[in-house]
């Protein structure tokens, strides 16, 4: 019988942990009888697609990704649509992906889902072509993408501090946003479209949204006064932010979007330029991805959802 063919992608600048241990980690933990291990590291931008484009190509079975949110979505862009699944080891800052999927944090744990071999299929987006699985936005959350888009200091203070900075400098837009419902007309902060219901590190800006329901979950903020962006803030990150008097949600396949001018949008929060106007798509369960059993993270949701409401209602 034919071995299963393996490809482990290690991104050594993300994050703040060693990868040193992972590919020792990793191969002593596989059936070198069953599995082919093959191991390449990333040394420049996109460098994680070419790997995982040849991977699905030479026909591998997986391809495990350790590092951050970029090197994730890098590669699972061209496992899209194929027979090769994604395995995440999270070690970078926001850990979008991986979180909303339930996949621990740590390592360790997070490649013991890997070798239970209990794969599932989950939306994707795509954003005027550009692929994203988490989050794509056109708003403060772009601006915030596109300033400290080389941000050294990561995870949830700095993140906290990079609003805080910016939020004087930042603009409201006006937008023409036609969904499956009919067409709106808004200003606002934040236009968000979510696959998945966080940016990462537990920033849920769109709650209810599920990785393979094939919708969108659309957030639609007002514009904030100085007074109001400490306590959204605050529901950012304890996932109330769909109960803020100023939130509007869509839930849609398809959206279009119309704003007065080109201008910076992001997609899982990398930043581009765009157009005017961005057409945005789910496709339905197109990725293949190692992750815990459903039952299991409800579970865990559920015990959530008990401190979530608690939250509410000292709030």
């Amino acid at each position: 019988m034919a071995k299963e063919k393996m490809c482990l992608i290690i991104n050594p600048v993300s994050g703040t942990e060693s990868k040193k241990n992972i590919p020792e980690d990793v191969a002593a933990s596989l059936d070198q009888k069953k599995t082919d291990l093959i191991i390449r590291v990333t040394g420049y931008p996109r460098h994680a697609s070419e790997i995982a484009r040849e991977a699905v190509q030479e026909g591998f079975k997986s391809v495990i990704v350790a590092g951050g949110d970029g090197t994730v979505n890098e590669a699972a862009r061209e496992l899209v649509n194929t027979s090769t699944a994604l395995g995440i080891i999270p070690l970078g800052s926001g850990n979008g992906l991986a979180r909303d999927l339930g996949i621990p944090i740590d390592a360790e744990k997070a490649l013991d889902i890997v070798l239970k071999d209990s794969t599932r299929a989950i939306d994707y987006g795509t954003a005027n072509g550009h692929i994203f699985f988490c989050t794509c936005g056109f708003g403060f959350d772009a601006f915030i993408s596109d300033r400290f888009a080389d941000e050294r200091r990561r995870g949830p203070l700095g993140y906290v501090r990079n609003v805080l900075e910016s939020v004087v400098d930042f603009k409201s837009d006006e937008y023409e946003i036609t969904h499956d419902g009919g067409t709106l007309r808004e200003r606002a902060f934040i236009l968000t479209c979510a696959n998945a219901s966080q940016y990462g590190n537990e920033a849920h800006i769109a709650p209810g949204a599920s990785l393979d329901d094939g919708k969108m979950n659309v957030s639609i903020l007002k514009p904030l006064n100085a007074l109001e962006i400490p306590q959204t803030t605050l529901q950012l990150f304890t996932r109330n932010i769909d109960k803020n008097s100023k939130m509007t949600t869509l839930v849609t396949q398809r959206l279009h979007i119309k704003r007065s001018r080109s201008g910076v949008m992001h997609v899982d929060g990398e930043p581009l330029q765009a157009e005017n106007e961005i057409d945005v798509r789910i496709f339905h369960k197109g990725l293949h991805v190692f992750a815990p059993d459903e039952a299991e993270i409800r579970k865990k949701r559920e015990v959530e959802n008990i401190f979530t409401s608690l939250t509410r209602w000292f709030n």
